[in-house]
């Protein structure tokens, strides 16, 4: 007859299911680079996802986060040392992704989504699978979406419509199409990492610039401008990716929970970054600035003078006009159904 106390640490392997760690198992370092600073609604998702990694693998996968630009200050150069191998996860802007996934760049288009409702169905549900082809051919692999939300505009004086920007220094993310909007609505944009830009609105080089309502004032931002204008003019999606060789190298069972552990967490961080908005308008009226509501018709107005930037991201490659094909289909479904209820 079996020992009592054998059965008892035979019960307790049976429970604990085929993650049980052995000590002859090899353990993988997972250092995630983000601008992403602490104290928001990004750091407590990415805490939370280290948190939760490092327990379902039974400590297999040690997870660091460092957060705030610690490794790189510019997204561009962060995906690139993702790409590189030189670290094995990055969360930063689908912009900051299309340095080296050109096609991503059709998904920043300016005013392409109504609502994060829109934009969530898309993302979710019809280019998932498509940006982690992307992902993949591209030596990255992806792993949950996050995001950096709305963009609207910061600014020294008033905008209220295209006239308003005419000319006007402003910075630009280093992006294609933030480049041809900027360049659309006729203002003079330079293209900035984001590491620079507190800088160049404090010496008055660029007095303007867009941005979500978080990063404006997680960057400082909000303190260099008088005026904000609740544009909401382009989506920006972020994602959590790894780098293709490291992730591959990973036993299939810890693979799955770097993905099921992220997809568990997109709502929370989504719901996260959107709920903060109330108190990060508070924010800004606190400081002074005054916030701008435009109207539908003011809206238009930006809507017309931009519409030709989807033409020009279109153009760009086959890649491009396919995903920008699939989005407004998608769209189209999306706006039918709600119309139809």
């Amino acid at each position: 007859m079996r020992n009592p106390s054998t059965l008892a640490i035979v019960g307790a392997f049976l429970c604990a299911g085929a993650g049980v760690v052995h000590a002859d198992e090899a353990k993988y370092e997972l250092k995630i680079a983000t601008l992403a600073p602490d104290n928001t609604g990004w750091a407590t998702v990415l805490k939370e996802y280290e948190k939760n990694v490092e327990a379902a693998s039974n400590g297999l996968i040690n997870v660091r986060v460092f957060l705030g630009g610690i490794m790189s200050d510019d997204e561009n150069a962060s995906v690139k040392m993702l790409a590189r191998g030189e670290v094995e996860g990055v969360g930063a802007t689908t912009g900051a992704y299309a340095t080296i996934i050109k096609p991503l760049e059709s998904i920043e288009l300016p005013f392409f989504f109504k609502s994060s409702q829109e934009a969530d169905y898309i993302l979710d549900k019809v280019i998932k699978n498509d940006a982690k082809k992307l992902f993949k051919k591209n030596g990255l692999i992806f792993g949950f979406w996050s995001e950096n939300g709305f963009r609207h505009f910061g600014t020294q004086w008033e905008v209220l419509e295209p006239a308003d920007l005419k000319g006007k220094k402003v910075r630009s993310q280093e992006s294609p199409p933030h480049i041809a909007m900027w360049e659309a609505l006729g203002a003079a944009a330079q293209a900035l990492p984001t590491g620079e830009v507190a800088t160049a609105l404090k010496t008055k080089a660029v007095k303007g610039f867009d941005q979500s309502l978080l990063y404006a004032i997680a960057g400082g931002w909000h303190l260099q401008i008088q005026h904000l204008t609740l544009s909401a003019h382009i989506y920006q999606p972020a994602v959590i990716a790894f780098n293709k060789d490291w992730f591959e190298k990973l036993p299939e069972d810890l693979q799955a929970v770097l993905l099921d552990e992220g997809d568990k967490l997109v709502r929370k961080g989504r719901k996260a970054v959107r709920d903060a908005n109330k108190s990060l308008l508070q924010i800004f009226k606190d400081e002074g600035v005054k916030i701008h509501t435009i109207s539908d018709a003011q809206r238009e107005k930006f809507v017309e003078a931009t519409a030709g930037v989807r033409d020009i991201i279109a153009a760009k490659s086959k890649g491009h006009a396919a995903l920008i094909k699939k989005i407004e289909k998608g769209l189209k479904k999306y706006r039918s159904k709600k119309k139809g209820k």
